[in-house]
């Protein structure tokens, strides 16, 4: 497990057969009102949230804390009401007329070189991080150890598929919170909790169940990774 990055889980809910949202990546909007008051109270005890463009551009918003309880809280801890949004991209292509540069968050980016062009010295982003892989991509471990010296230690994943693949790829992933609904959205082209090319079976990211929660129809499932095998 990398070393001083921050505490990262995540946070998703998926169909009964594990697709995050349907064939058309539609958003995602299934999960009951329980599910969504789990997903604030998550979002609510991290410092930072981090997702993909493809996750933006389906829903165009963002989760923000807005529960009286929960924002008291983080002002106890000594913290601002909404934690810092993330957004990472590696062409930057976003609409910059969507509801979400329009919220009262902090938005970050998470780029490349060439996303960050066209986004610098504009006022959406307060913050534009360029971490480059000598390929040419995100380098995910360098910026989250930089995340890491801005004082994230809790930092909460909410999508997509292709970004929790490259996180556990790379042993960056600590916790998850799997909230399975009941629905079934089947296509071999819907996204899943997990996409990217997948792990061979003797080598797949192995999980410890620490918790489960049945609330109504849906089932709350919280997982830790255990350490790689040497």
């Amino acid at each position: 497990m990398l070393q001083h990055r921050p505490h990262t889980t995540v946070v998703l809910a998926m169909s009964a057969d594990g697709k995050i949202a349907d064939f058309r990546r539609s958003p995602a909007r299934f999960g009951s009102r329980v599910d969504k008051a789990h997903l604030e109270k998550q979002i609510a005890a991290s410092d930072a949230v981090l997702f993909g463009a493809g996750t933006l551009d389906a829903y165009g918003t963002t989760l923000t804390v807005t529960d009286p309880t929960l924002v008291q809280l983080r002002a106890q801890g000594g913290k601002p009401p909404q934690p810092v949004h993330i957004v990472t991209t590696h062409s930057a292509n976003l609409n910059p007329e969507i509801h979400f540069f329009k919220q009262p968050v902090r938005r970050w980016l998470l780029t490349t070189t060439e996303g960050a062009f066209s986004w610098k010295g504009r006022s959406e982003f307060e913050q534009i991080l360029v971490f480059e892989t000598p390929t040419g991509e995100i380098d995910i471990p360098a910026a989250l150890k930089h995340l890491a010296t801005l004082h994230i230690t809790r930092l909460a994943v909410l999508g997509g598929g292709e970004l929790v693949a490259s996180l556990l790829g790379l042993d960056l992933i600590d916790e998850l919170w799997l909230t399975v609904c009941p629905l079934i959205l089947g296509g071999n082209t819907a996204p899943t909790p997990v996409d990217g090319k997948g792990f061979l079976s003797d080598l797949a990211p192995k999980l410890q169940l620490l918790e489960v929660n049945i609330v109504e129809q849906e089932v709350f499932l919280h997982y830790r990774l255990q350490p790689p095998a040497d």
